[in-house]
């Protein structure tokens, strides 16, 4: 029999009788070096996850669909739609769930469906020692943020950002998935596409904020997320880092408070370099502006992140948008704030 005839929706409890994760500990992963997965080919089973908050039936419809339609079997539990108030179940329903994908031998990928919120709430849960032992591929962002950072602090594993099954599957992120993912080559320079229909729109306008080239691992998601991993264990390590940062629908204030959040509780000034995707929304043409004088979008980013002693940029696709790069967090990157531009300066998976 095939492997890819195995595939079909089971019981999660019948899934995970035969592996105890009730009460997981979080081992000591410190040792552990770079976990690259392998890379993804067509006909490859990809399990479809919501670690966050709950999943309509429509949107596990469509998800399903997407996949199919670039060469994927799709794959998921049948309690996949769960729900428990904004949450896709319980906590450690959900725990289970990305627990199961990644140990179960059939599954080759994981795709998160959705952000929405929850992901903090089961990081405690993780055995990053899976992770670490057995390296996916796992695709999202928003607040899938929160595990792609956990899981790169405690057991290296490289993970995607970019993507969610409610995504739009477009042609720059289908080229991008694939030089990634799929076809990785040894240098690949992501190309910059601004989103059609955008040209009145200040949030996608790109800029440098502060001249200048870098190196460094990437390392970064949502600004929301990484705010909130602030004091806890998976507080995220910038030191040397290239940080990529993205956020929606939030008045300039608050990313003025967050931005200042950030310089001030965590190490984000020693970084080698930070990356800006769209902030959707977040500027003062784009938002139910209720605060009177308020400064622009541009005008906070420039004032927070314009003295640091490395090169900043804004714009890059990627974010709650329509064109959205695959950046892989632990891989090691080039930034050049001038032109705009980043490239991966190794594969980011075997």
């Amino acid at each position: 029999m095939k492997r890819r005839t195995f595939i079909k929706n089971i019981s999660l409890a019948g899934v995970f009788s035969a592996f105890p994760y009730s009460h997981i500990r979080c081992m000591n992963t410190s040792n552990i070096q770079n976990k690259k997965p392998a890379r993804l080919r067509k006909g490859d089973t990809i399990g479809l996850v919501s670690p966050g908050g709950f999943v309509r039936a429509d949107q596990l419809k469509s998800a399903v669909q997407k996949l199919k339609d670039i060469g994927f079997v799709p794959y998921y539990l049948d309690t996949i739609l769960s729900k428990k108030g904004y949450l896709a179940g319980s906590d450690q329903h959900r725990a289970d769930e990305l627990h199961h994908m990644f140990y179960n031998d059939e599954v080759d990928g994981i795709l998160s469906i959705r952000g929405g919120y929850g992901c903090t709430r089961i990081l405690h849960l993780l055995d990053y020692d899976l992770f670490a032992n057995k390296p996916k591929v796992f695709l999202g962002y928003s607040d899938i943020t929160a595990l792609f950072v956990a899981m790169y602090q405690k057991s290296e594993l490289i993970s995607f950002h970019g993507l969610v099954g409610i995504s739009s599957f477009n042609l720059y992120t289908m080229e991008t998935f694939r030089n990634v993912v799929m076809t990785p080559k040894a240098y690949y320079e992501i190309p910059y596409q601004r989103e059609a229909n955008t040209e009145n729109k200040s949030e996608y306008e790109p800029y440098t904020i502060r001249s200048g080239s870098a190196e460094g691992i990437l390392l970064g998601g949502n600004l929301s997320l990484l705010i909130s991993l602030i004091g806890t264990d998976y507080e995220p390590d910038f030191e040397g880092k290239l940080v990529f940062i993205e956020e929606i629908a939030e008045y300039p204030y608050k990313v003025d408070r967050m931005l200042t959040q950030l310089l001030m509780a965590t190490n984000i000034a020693r970084a080698a370099g930070i990356i800006l995707g769209i902030f959707r929304g977040c500027d003062i043409d784009g938002v139910d502006t209720k605060v009177s004088d308020s400064f622009s979008l541009e005008e906070v980013l420039r004032d927070r992140l314009q003295k640091l002693n490395m090169p900043v940029m804004y714009g890059f696709p990627f974010g709650h948008v329509k064109n959205k790069a695959i950046l892989p967090t632990g891989i090691n990157a080039r930034m050049d704030a001038d032109n705009i531009s980043i490239e991966l300066l190794e594969t980011a998976v075997n």
